[in-house]
């Protein structure tokens, strides 16, 4: 997926391979299966990403955790760049209605 093609109005969660780290800065993200390693350089993206939960929508996760809405658009650039690294999975909508 590109970075780039991230959908707010989607449920994603995190993978359930990846571990995450909260530091001081933000947090360590490492996924077990690809070996890859993110940084997550801000609390509130932090935040976000473990709201993740598969049902509510991202842009719902967004708001829940207070980014403020002229935001939204670079949160959901962060969250691309998770989702395109395989650290988050969109949740089918048949799995979300269940």
């Amino acid at each position: 997926m590109p970075a780039g093609a991230f959908d707010l109005d989607r449920a994603w969660r995190v993978h359930p391979r990846v571990s995450i780290r909260p530091e001081p800065f933000g947090a360590l993200v490492y996924h077990f299966e690809t070996r890859k390693l993110s940084f997550l350089k801000e609390r509130l993206l932090l935040s976000v990403v473990e709201g993740l939960d598969g049902v509510r929508t991202a842009r719902e996760v967004c708001r829940a955790a207070g980014v403020p809405g002229d935001q939204e658009a670079r949160y959901g650039r962060a969250l691309g760049a998770l989702a395109a690294s395989s650290m988050l999975v969109e949740v089918a909508p048949a799995e979300v209605a269940a």
